[in-house]
């Protein structure tokens, strides 16, 4: 790949076309993508980023008949004006046309026209990570699709890092997680990619790129790429997976401007745990699961590389959390009294011919079920919640207002 990449830069627009026909990827002309998305209409615009706006296409065999397949598509254009370019737009092209993964986007075909460079991907319903974990006012992502995406995510780190050549992403963020309608995830945007380090290099010197408060300290001092600089990253998005906090806040005060560092210290307490999660999970995530993803967001966020864990171990230590929902605390329970029918004619009788005693103990359970009722709506808060931190005897009473400290 290493010598494909860099042979793949000299060749011509439809060089590249004949050179990637092999990969299954499509060379669409401009007019075609124009017919996709209505001539790029704002009504499909659905993004955008550092490469350019993104917009909602469908292809269909009307644009060419026994070669496509109906389906949504996402068409992202090169911004001439933006930071990137076509080194940008190639490896993505390149990388995406050799890999293939069910945690990558998938790369559905190209477009080169002039000084047009266009990527046309799988279209993914459920957007961004970002988008649900900041923007989404309306609601929350659930604890169990929170590790669902971390997972998946380390799963296609994992892939890069051993392929037959290393790939390290090197643009590992939250924007760049997206999720189909299913909640899972795939890594898109492979702009910045390198090949990794092979036989007895250690690591590969490159200007530092990304995106500041996911980029390792090592990789932003010395421009040093390492596959250990995507495990620091993913420590990151893990953190903000667990809080609900971006890793760059300018908006919050001192110390918890920068997400890594105020969190950090946090992990490896699990009495202190509570401290840092979401507080829109409002405790309704397992204790222990918490508390050993925690772990494993520490550990990716070690200041030494080389102490820092793979993706793959990564993957070993998620995995196994899906099943742990056994101990997430349920909701509120709510005793609803059953609605009591009005009396009949025949019922009348029989409670007038019935022993006064009868009369009265059917009033006092009425009474009972009213009662338990009237304790379940204002009593201590600690009979209707479980701990939201299993295995320690604070009250989630308790924690809330720890939480608030």
């Amino acid at each position: 790949m290493r010598s494909a990449t860099a042979r793949l830069r000299s060749l011509s627009p439809d060089d590249l076309s004949r050179t990637l026909a092999s990969s299954g990827l499509h060379a669409f002309t401009l007019p075609e993508l124009k017919a996709a998305t209505r001539n790029f209409s704002s009504s499909h615009f659905i993004g955008e980023g550092g490469f350019g706006p993104v917009y909602k296409g469908f292809l269909d065999e009307r644009l060419r008949p026994g070669e496509l397949q109906p389906q949504h598509v996402a068409v992202k254009c090169l911004d001439a004006d933006g930071p990137q370019g076509h080194r940008e737009w190639l490896a993505e092209v390149v990388y995406l046309g050799m890999l293939s993964h069910p945690h990558l986007v998938k790369l559905i075909g190209y477009g080169c026209h002039d000084e047009q460079r266009m990527l046309v991907y799988e279209y993914m319903a459920r957007g961004s990570l970002e988008h649900h974990l900041f923007k989404n006012l309306l609601s929350s992502l659930p604890w169990r699709t929170r590790l669902k995406i971390a997972v998946g995510a380390a799963k296609g780190l994992a892939f890069l890092h051993e392929a037959d050549t290393p790939v390290i992403y090197r643009d590992f963020k939250a924007s760049n997680i997206l999720l189909d309608s299913d909640y899972t995830a795939k890594l898109s945007d492979f702009g910045l990619a390198k090949e990794g380090p092979q036989g007895d290099d250690t690591h590969v010197t490159t200007r530092v790129m990304g995106t500041h408060g996911y980029a390792a300290p090592e990789y932003i001092l010395t421009g040093h790429l390492t596959a250990k600089s995507d495990v620091y990253s993913f420590g990151v998005v893990l953190l903000e997976l667990l809080t609900g906090r971006r890793s760059v806040d300018k908006r919050r005060r001192g110390r918890e401007q920068h997400l890594v560092d105020w969190a950090r210290p946090y992990l490896r307490h699990p009495e202190r745990l509570h401290r840092v999660m979401d507080p829109s999970l409002d405790g309704q995530y397992s204790g222990k699961a918490a508390h050993k993803a925690a772990m494993v967001a520490y550990h990716c966020l070690h200041s030494v590389p080389k102490s820092r864990p793979t993706m793959r171990d990564v993957v070993d230590a998620l995995e196994p959390l899906l099943s742990m929902c056994a101990d997430v605390p349920a909701g509120p329970f709510v005793y609803t009294v059953p609605s009591v029918p009005a009396p009949q004619a025949d019922d009348r009788k029989a409670d007038e011919e019935a022993p006064a005693g009868a009369a009265a103990a059917r009033k006092k359970c009425l009474a009972s079920a009213v009662h338990a009722e009237d304790e379940l709506r204002t009593g201590n808060p600690n009979q209707r919640y479980a701990s939201s931190v299993a295995g320690h005897k604070n009250s989630s009473l308790k924690q809330s207002r720890d939480r608030g400290a």
